[in-house]
């Protein structure tokens, strides 16, 4: 009974109208294009690359649905708190949520692109 009731909850809390089936797959996949954005910064190792590649993870995973936007909220989320708490400065953990709501929210990644990064990114 218990198990029955937490199942509605979630529902009800992922969205009534959304296709709780697919929930979960796109999340799976807003996790790995995440990933797939943070590799990409690491291999460029380009110089003030770095809000470029938190609006394209962003933009990617919340191109794959609801699931996709709530991975990259919480993975973008945990991400910032992780790195003020290590002592990187708030006001540079503010400007990569303001990147990371920009893709989110549909906005092109291009805006943050740095002059000369290859276009492979």
């Amino acid at each position: 009974m218990k198990l029955l009731l937490a199942a509605i909850v979630l529902i009800l809390i992922v969205e009534t109208n959304a296709q709780w089936y697919s929930f979960p797959v796109e999340a799976a996949q807003g996790a790995r294009d995440m990933w797939r954005a943070y590799n990409d910064m690491r291999e460029a190792n380009w110089k003030n690359s770095d809000k470029y590649f938190h609006a394209r993870g962003n933009y990617d995973a919340a191109q794959r649905g609801a699931g996709g936007k709530w991975a990259a909220e919480v993975i973008s989320n945990a991400r910032e708190w992780v790195q003020e708490k290590l002592g990187h400065g708030a006001e540079d953990s503010e400007a990569d949520q303001v990147a990371n709501r920009w893709g989110r929210e549909g906005g092109d990644p291009n805006h943050f692109r740095p002059d000369g990064l290859p276009d492979r990114y």
